[in-house]
């Protein structure tokens, strides 16, 4: 038993050692991408609803904490992705629920297949009710487009670019053919990237600041955390676009990690930074929503914005829909599986979306109750459970500290959002 242990043991070092060893092959995997194709996938998962709330977040943090925060977060981030990966070399795995169901048994397995489903599957429906609300204020603008026409509709607006658009692009098998349609929704996001920090230099300057604009931190910075790791989290469809690499090694995965959650942190920051600048303690929950209805620059980042949604929305139906093949078919969907599976979470998530179009409180639960688990306990966890060593020495440490402050950061935020649910908040964005 003794000899096995540390047979098993010395095994484990030498593959964790080895930076360009493959993990298990996975045969359902399109091995298709190469690394900037991943890279677009990575960061179109990475980039976002959360986005557009990035400016609040550091109303609620202050500037100069709120962007310590943001960058601790893509630290997080992109440290436990590659924990993921080198948990799954560990532990011969190839998904995050297979990994967790190797280390933490038939229980673990089950939490995390409904968090992996739960927190993509409110995402969408959070994506078709932006797409919504979005894009009709863009038709509004449009010469004889008023109120009452159909354009101006957002469960029509909902419907068509489901039907068109959203419902085609998740029909893909292939998680690599996605990689133009991300590349796409990149570009989208510098656009509208373009248009904050525009009016931040030309609107801003017109709208006086709060008193305690720029103070380093406020009290209610935890919350903050909660919208950031919203904002950033990708682990639920990491493993799905590291297994659809060329060549799926831990060194090539960490070249499209570090690339892409740099390229995120930038943008996001700055987008933050613009935001927040230009209406200080006015920032509302959805910054879109503080910019004046026939103001072009800003209808145009609108359009921008609620098309990226559209194209943002087939990679977290990929995650919902690779859920339930795990859990329900063992991996394996025929084609007519997939296209009735594709289409219920579909329909699902669409008919929700037509039905409420206030998800406040429910995508701040999402972020603190599957965001935070998903990124900072469950990676950690599983590989400190899984590596050599005390969880308080050597690179072991760090893994510890992660999910230690994803436990704080949970109970906080969760007491926070008990009390604004008791009150009867229901905040936009």
């Amino acid at each position: 038993m003794e000899n096995h242990k540390r047979e098993k043991s010395g095994t484990v070092r030498q593959m964790d050692g080895d930076r360009d060893c493959l993990l298990s092959s996975h045969k359902d995997m399109g091995k298709t991408s190469s690394v900037s194709s991943a890279s677009f996938n990575l960061i179109n998962s990475i980039i976002g609803s959360g986005i557009i709330g990035l400016p609040y977040s550091l109303s609620q943090a202050g500037l100069p904490m709120g962007l310590l925060l943001l960058i601790l977060v893509a630290f997080i981030t992109d440290y436990s992705i590659i924990l993921l990966v080198r948990g799954g070399n560990l532990s011969g795995t190839h998904s995050y629920q297979s990994l967790v169901h190797s280390t933490f048994g038939q229980i673990g397995y089950l939490i995390v297949s409904a968090l992996q489903f739960l927190y993509p599957f409110i995402t969408m429906i959070s994506y078709n009710i932006i797409t919504g609300d979005t894009l009709t204020k863009v038709f509004m603008r449009i010469q004889g487009v008023g109120p009452g026409n159909i354009l101006t509709e957002r469960h029509f607006v909902i419907l068509m670019s489901t039907l068109l658009f959203t419902l085609p692009l998740s029909l893909y098998r292939d998680i690599a053919k996605l990689g133009k349609v991300s590349l796409l929704s990149m570009l989208l996001t510098l656009a509208i990237l373009i248009t904050v920090v525009v009016r931040a230099a030309t609107l801003g300057p017109q709208i006086p600041a709060s008193d305690d604009a720029w103070v380093f931190t406020r009290w209610n910075a935890i919350r903050a955390v909660a919208v950031m790791s919203f904002a950033f989290i990708c682990h639920h469809n990491s493993f799905m676009i590291y297994g659809s690499l060329q060549e799926p090694t831990l060194s090539s995965w960490s070249l499209v990690t570090h690339v892409s959650v740099g390229s995120a942190v930038l943008v996001s920051a700055v987008f933050a930074a613009a935001g927040y600048a230009t209406f200080t303690d006015y920032t509302q929950g959805e910054v879109f929503e503080n910019y004046y209805r026939n103001d072009n620059l800003a209808t145009f980042g609108r359009f921008c914005y609620g098309v990226s949604m559209i194209t943002t929305f087939p990679l977290e139906c990929f995650v919902t829909r690779e859920v339930i093949s795990n859990v329900f078919f063992k991996g394996e969907l025929s084609n007519t599986s997939h296209v009735i599976i594709t289409l219920v979470i579909i329909s699902a998530a669409t008919a929700i979306s037509l039905s409420y179009d206030c998800l406040g409180i429910v995508l701040e639960l999402n972020g603190v109750l599957s965001a935070i688990p998903l990124m900072f306990i469950f990676p950690s966890a599983c590989f400190l459970k899984l590596s050599d060593g005390r969880w308080f020495r050597g690179e072991n440490l760090i893994s510890s500290i992660i999910l230690v402050a994803g436990v704080c950061v949970m109970i906080n935020f969760s007491r926070c959002l008990l009390i604004s649910v008791t009150i009867g908040l229901c905040p936009r964005g």
